[in-house]
């Protein structure tokens, strides 16, 4: 009932215009709030003339409880559909160790109030974040953590795009769904498609979810199938070193040679080592469970690329 109250909405709105977007907003926002579904499929389209900011795709697995959240902001910054397996969810399970205190009473010249002081800075509009309060137990390697972690994220010269796909492969590999939450949303403000998000999350990017690596003509197939949802030979390139980097620690010469051919030098060592940050955050942040996402899944982002 809930759902066809939503989707007469959407096709009333299809027929007159941007009118009832705000109040459509406003009805999903009280009704998905607490909204459970089981085995429903959303189309992974809909009238291209919705805005980048509506995310209009979803693909539900028959027989498993989602909860569902949707997030407006006043502006023009996606909409995020968030998806967690029902058992466990992030709000029954804790970090296996307590996060510190956010606003501890320090004195003003202290080095860790100068620490929270330059991590706060990074982070800023933000507040800080469940990876900063799990890092603060040891101020100097919070400290250290925030400067090279902002050398790799703010410093580089890398497109957005390519080191948003490198970061969320990690994840996927890692099973670091905390880092995956925070990154889909950046590659799909960068530019990555629904499909190209569906590619960076299978198990195996060659060979099929869950199989093994597959021949040479797997390999093409592969690529050509995230050729067609946006991936380029550049993209796919940095997808499977970032792969085969997280996976192995040895990259296969036809691997590298792949990214050498699409990346200059200054490119190959920003890629790799964006790549070997993100594989210290994700396995931080699985270890000791930080932002409780261990044992759901990725977050469905979706988007009207």
């Amino acid at each position: 009932m809930l759902a066809a109250l939503l989707l007469g909405l959407l096709v009333y709105e299809y027929w007159t215009g941007y009118g009832l977007l705000r109040l459509r907003l406003l009805v999903y926002s009280i009704v998905c709030l607490t909204l459970r579904i089981e085995s429903l499929i959303l189309p992974a389209y809909l009238p291209t003339y919705l805005p980048t900011y509506l995310q209009p795709s979803l693909l539900l697995s028959p027989r498993t409880t989602y909860t569902y959240t949707y997030t407006y902001t006043h502006t023009h910054a996606p909409i995020y559909l968030s998806s967690h397996l029902s058992t466990p969810t992030p709000q029954t399970r804790k970090m296996r160790i307590p996060y510190a205190p956010t606003n501890p009473p320090l004195p003003p010249d202290s080095e860790e109030s100068q620490i929270r002081s330059r991590i706060a800075a990074r982070r800023h509009p933000r507040p800080l974040q469940a990876l900063d309060l799990a890092l603060l137990h040891a101020p100097p390697v919070a400290d250290g953590w925030n400067a090279f972690l902002g050398a790799v994220r703010q410093r580089t010269t890398l497109d957005p795009r390519l080191r948003e796909l490198a970061i969320c492969r990690v994840a996927v590999c890692n099973r670091a769904w905390y880092e995956w939450a925070h990154h889909a949303p950046l590659a799909a403000a960068a530019g990555v498609s629904v499909g190209g998000l569906g590619v960076v999350r299978r198990e195996r990017l060659v060979g099929g979810d869950g199989g093994e690596e597959g021949d040479g003509d797997e390999e093409e197939r592969a690529r050509k199938q995230a050729a067609e949802v946006g991936l380029g030979d550049k993209e796919w390139a940095v997808l499977r070193f970032a792969d085969e980097m997280t996976r192995n620690v040895q990259v296969s010469d036809a691997v590298f040679e792949a990214l050498r051919r699409v990346c200059g030098e200054r490119e190959v060592v920003e890629v790799t080592a964006t790549v070997a940050a993100y594989n210290c955050v994700s396995r931080f942040l699985v270890a000791l469970d930080v932002g409780e996402r261990n044992g759901t899944g990725p977050d469905y982002v979706a988007s009207g690329h």
